[in-house]
């Protein structure tokens, strides 16, 4: 099968771009690298899918070949360049696509929420005409479950209402959902939404709480903890979330399926055994193997009290469950943040 995968450095994509390239399938993976924050963890992601960085940097537009997999390619594209997107499709002829690309961060898009738009909508308005144009048998994407935002009803259901955001990028990934459900409909190629649950794992995102919370400790410097510590989160660890995306790809949704007969689905992926923010706090201490220094301070602008995934459509129509336990995820979360692999550390 041959796979575009957008967002391939980043966190989701180095790791699902991996799991497409052992199995066998043919794989070329674009990201734009920006510098949203430290580069050096790109690369090295990179790297470890087989593609170093050349003498003169990752030149926009160049193809490169994975050292590991032959079946293994990437380029450093955003998928906001609709002309070099539309001449990829065309060159590749692509059976299916997982679109990772994004501007991630709800903090962030507080402050800078013009990136949001250009990324999110734009960019992925440009992959929805590329599918259509180019006759991708199905799109899968990444959407977030902060789509659910005020709503208080815990576990989240893919049924519930989600038109209640509180930041700019739950209503940007909401947007996708909508777009991606239009084009579905209009054009009748199949689509498919993941809203994913808290992630946590080996080159985990530096504004992400795992990072932030060794990098902390480690220092000697203390951990600031939202809400006084009084938030859930339905951690989920990277491999679960790679599998289970690569299950959902596997998964083309048909008319006879769907609901009104659109070829378009929505899958929460999370752990679904959400966890008080002071549990894993106390997790990454024990593996670590010293306390944290605690600054509690009220919500920030943009957060949610809790997460908590209801699966059971992923795995009754999927057939996927997430299986690591938080303990053995944030073991090997540290055991990758204390190593050498660790360009941050």
């Amino acid at each position: 099968m041959k796979v575009l995968l957008t967002g391939a450095a980043g966190f989701i994509g180095s790791k699902v771009m991996s799991m497409l390239a052992e199995r066998g399938d043919s794989v070329l993976g674009i990201d734009n690298l920006n510098d949203y924050y430290d580069v050096r963890l790109k690369f090295g992601r990179l790297r470890e899918c087989g593609f170093d960085e050349p003498a003169e940097g990752f030149a926009f537009g160049k193809e490169l070949s994975s050292k590991k997999w032959p079946n293994c390619k990437f380029i450093c594209l955003a998928i906001d360049d609709k002309a070099c997107l539309d001449a990829l499709f065309a060159k590749e002829h692509f059976e299916k696509v997982i679109n990772l690309a994004a501007q991630a961060g709800v903090r962030y898009s507080i402050t800078n929420p013009y990136a949001y738009l250009q990324s999110n909508l734009v960019g992925f308005l440009n992959i929805l005409e590329a599918c259509r144009n180019f006759e991708v048998k199905h799109l899968v994407f990444a959407s977030s479950s902060s789509v659910y935002g005020l709503n208080a009803k815990v576990p989240y259901s893919e049924s519930d209402k989600v038109d209640s955001p509180v930041s700019l990028y739950a209503a940007s990934k909401k947007s996708n959902e909508l777009m991606a459900h239009a084009y579905s409909k209009l054009y009748g190629f199949a689509t498919t939404g993941l809203r994913y649950f808290t992630v946590y794992g080996p080159w985990g995102r530096p504004d992400m709480s795992p990072m932030l919370f060794a990098k902390a400790i480690s220092k000697g410097e203390p951990i600031k903890v939202f809400n006084n510590g009084d938030m859930i989160r339905d951690f989920t660890y990277i491999d679960d979330i790679a599998e289970g995306t690569i299950h959902v790809l596997d998964h083309t949704p048909t008319i006879a399926e769907c609901q009104n007969g659109v070829p378009y689905k929505v899958y929460n992926i999370g752990c679904s055994h959400p966890v008080k923010l002071m549990d894993f706090i106390s997790e990454i201490e024990l593996a670590y193997g010293s306390p944290a220094k605690k600054e509690f301070l009220p919500l920030q602008h943009g957060d949610v009290y809790q997460t908590n995934a209801d699966t059971s459509n992923l795995e009754r129509e999927v057939g996927y469950k997430p299986h690591w336990t938080l303990h053995d995820g944030i073991a090997e979360f540290m055991k990758w943040y204390k190593s050498d692999k660790n360009p941050l550390k």
